[in-house]
């Protein structure tokens, strides 16, 4: 993974050099966060060389709070959070600034940076039944995973593989560590994963879309484990999802992506309830709702997210915006600040009038 120049020392603290989201930051009066992601960009190699994936990402996660991300598939959401952990493809360009606590992720060696990816920083992926070994019993990949990051020896191990067992509600205690993981439902593999990404008590966790695929019932269970989990723990959890409906159960702020930009942000509530972005209304109009008519359609979004290497000029959602002017084909429109809240369209046709 290949990083881009960095600009001189002491060049982001000039005003005229100010990012967007730095700005943003200073406006709202937020201090300094577990981690603060700032201009971050992702370039991946393709046919006709590099394609950008992320666009000048930034965000910050507090710690013990759920911080959301949102969007449809391709909108650079788990690329910006596997940037962080250095698990990008080879040959990935990536710049920008990660700061966790008091350290800069982006140019760590690899050993140092799973280091920290180990024991303070998890992820929990899509799929538990590919991320988690076939050949291999529960007990087996969890007793690893802290004997080599925490030093605990064999007998230790197994007394914390335990203990993570109970404190995500799989139920067979030391059966259930001889059992593999395709003898488990999709809901129980998701709690193991969740299990084996906290083995180490990291101060933070990213869920990648961890209800996908999951029933109704099953969802439910996990988003309270997940919630549950950052409350005893002071645990932040960084929850990906294009379902704002989920987002909706358990997040404290989230923002919206697009494109592999950030067009919305601010506290999970206020931008459910009164979105500024077309974008984010298109994705809320798009929900079921259980009190609507049974003959009523859904809104479905026009089009179709564009593609890495065919990125629209100006505002990238404008062939799908029912708002769109003349300039918003030809402006990359930037992050407004707005009444604590951040979002990308200058027309701003959503605000209280």
């Amino acid at each position: 993974m290949a990083h881009e120049p960095r600009p001189s020392s002491g060049g982001r603290l000039r005003a005229a050099a100010e990012t967007p989201t730095a700005r943003a930051r200073r406006v709202l009066g937020v201090g300094v966060s577990l981690l603060e992601v700032d201009e971050l960009r992702v370039r991946l190699r393709g046919a006709g060389g590099l394609l950008t994936v992320v666009d000048g990402v930034g965000y910050r996660v507090d710690q013990g709070e759920v911080f959301g991300v949102a969007g449809e598939s391709g909108s650079g959401k788990t690329m910006s959070m596997l940037a962080l952990l250095g698990l990008l493809p080879e040959g990935a360009v990536v710049g920008g600034h990660v700061r966790f606590e008091d350290r800069e992720l982006l140019g760590l060696s690899r050993s140092r940076l799973r280091e920290i990816s180990g024991r303070e920083l998890a992820m929990v992926f899509q799929d538990p039944l590919t991320s988690l070994h076939p050949m291999l019993t529960i007990g087996r990949q969890l007793t690893e995973h802290v004997r080599r990051h925490l030093g605990l020896d064999r007998r230790a191990a197994e007394r914390r593989a335990l203990e993570l067992l109970e404190q995500v509600r799989i139920p067979g205690g030391a059966t259930a560590l001889r059992a593999y993981p395709h003898q488990f439902s999709g809901g129980m593999r998701q709690r193991i994963a969740i299990a084996i990404a906290l083995a180490c008590r990291p101060k933070l966790l990213i869920a990648d879309e961890p209800t996908t695929a999951l029933d109704v019932t099953v969802q439910a269970g996990i988003l309270r484990l997940l919630d549950r989990l950052r409350r005893e723990n002071d645990l932040a959890v960084v929850l990906i999802t294009h379902d704002l409906g989920v987002m909706s159960a358990i997040a404290d702020r989230v923002s919206i992506f697009y494109a592999g930009r950030v067009v919305e942000s601010g506290s999970c509530a206020e931008v459910l309830r009164e979105p500024r972005h077309p974008y984010t209304r298109a994705l809320l109009d798009a929900l079921p709702h259980p009190e609507a008519a049974h003959d009523q359609p859904l809104v479905a979004i026009p089009g179709a997210p564009p593609n890495p290497g065919s990125i629209p000029s100006g505002c990238a959602f404008h062939p799908r915006c029912s708002f769109a002017r003349e300039r918003c084909r030809v402006e990359v429109p930037p992050l407004l600040v707005v009444q604590g809240r951040a979002f990308a369209c200058p027309v701003d046709p959503l605000a209280a009038r």
